[in-house]
């Protein structure tokens, strides 16, 4: 009769767990104990009480019945953003190291600023074809694939970081990203958003929507069509292309993200019209794709850890972006001598009808950026509605306490 070994009953509990029969549960085990107990009972014992699959790299059998091993993988993140770059860059590794501490070390992480292994905006096709598992970056990079993808990252007049949130989580946005993504072999996630972005910086003083004519602006997305509609023109350029640009002269206005980055750039040495608000990145959000044909062949505890850490980082980077633009844009005006201008009323107002269109034109492309842009749409208003008696009417007391 074969040696039944130390570890055979757990098997026997996780087999039946995987294929959707209880197992009988005498006791709880907490993991915390297991880990401590690995040495007594195998690491096979281990992985089959948490209920893990796999095989042993060699395949080979001990005891007679197959060892249930915690698979190892070494992944690899391309990124839009120049290296350690605050806040984006930085988020980016703290993402990374999330992921190896959820795993204890199963899963590792190795990041790639712009361009040390694709371009600034090469890594939706990277991840798409399995040339790296994941990427970093702004959804509407990836506009040429579909205007859609502009609704996932930030669209003119759009919604705020907390609305992006609602939406994405609870309003059904999720899944319309899934669904858009899923052609390209992507699976997509928030992990970071910047907060409402500035308007942006500008060689000389905007007064009016005629004084947007004839400008070589930096803007990306949607945001850049409605420049274009002003009669500026948009250029996209990756950040790390973006200062020399406006030295040369080749640029007159360039948005960046906001305060703590743009100090970072050192945008104030050229110019010092630094404008507000920044309509066309009112909540940015930043994704986290992870090529899908990897992401269906991860455990669910594994999909559960690379989920869990996004969500942490999106919500960590969104607080470290309000903290930190904070003190930036006291250090650009007080320091720096950068004067702080706010868009007129006339020109908000041309921009949000231009956005208007804009948008409406863009979901009449196609039929999935039509659904995404009404689920949106429907998110936005309601977001507003809630926005007035809320944060809105809170902040427009606080502001009354201060005078």
């Amino acid at each position: 009769m074969p040696k039944k070994t130390v570890n055979q009953d757990q098997l026997n509990k996780a087999r039946r767990s995987e294929a959707g029969t209880p197992a009988p549960a005498p006791h709880t085990v907490s993991r915390r104990t297991l880990i401590r107990g690995a040495g007594a009972i195998g690491a096979a014992g281990l992985v089959a009480a948490c209920g893990q699959g796999g095989s042993t790299p060699d395949g080979q059998e001990q005891g007679g019945a197959t060892a249930v091993a915690r698979r190892k993988r070494a992944l690899t993140m391309v990124t839009a953003w120049p290296k350690n770059f605050p806040g984006i860059g930085t988020g980016v590794e703290r993402l990374a190291r999330r992921i190896a501490d959820l795993s204890d070390g199963r899963l590792t992480v190795r990041v790639y600023a712009a361009g040390e292994l694709v371009g600034a905006l090469g890594g939706f096709d990277a991840v798409s074809q399995g040339k790296a598992d994941m990427y970093h970056a702004a959804e509407y990079y990836w506009q040429g694939k579909s205007p859609a993808f502009n609704f996932f990252a930030a669209v003119p007049m759009g919604m705020t970081a907390s609305e992006m949130a609602a939406w994405i989580r609870f309003g059904g946005g999720q899944e319309l990203w899934d669904e858009l993504a899923a052609p390209f072999n992507v699976k997509p996630m928030m992990a970071g958003n910047t907060g409402v972005q500035m308007g942006g910086w500008f060689a000389r003083e905007i007064s009016s929507p005629k004084d947007f004519q004839g400008l070589r602006m930096r803007m990306p997305g949607l945001g850049g069509e409605v420049m274009a509609r002003l009669g500026a023109t948009p250029v996209t350029k990756q950040g790390g292309e973006i200062f020399q640009a406006m030295a040369q002269g080749n640029l007159d206005a360039t948005e960046w993200i906001g305060p703590w980055n743009d100090l970072a750039f050192g945008f104030h040495t050229i110019v010092k019209n630094y404008y507000y608000p920044g309509i066309h990145e009112p909540g940015t959000t930043l994704s986290l794709g992870i090529n899908k044909t990897l992401w269906e062949d991860l455990s669910p505890q594994d999909r559960a850890i690379i989920q869990s850490a996004a969500d942490a980082e999106n919500d960590i980077m969104y607080a470290e972006f309000n903290a930190n633009n904070a003190r930036a844009l006291e250090t650009l005006v007080k320091d720096h001598d950068v004067t702080l201008r706010r868009f007129d009323n006339a020109i908000l107002r041309r921009l949000a009808e231009i956005s208007a269109e804009v948008l409406a034109e863009a979901a009449a492309r196609d039929e999935m950026t039509g659904r995404v842009f009404n689920s949106f749409q429907a998110a936005r208003a309601g977001g507003m509605r809630w926005g007035e008696v809320a944060e809105e009417a809170f902040t427009s007391a606080r502001r009354l306490a201060d005078l």
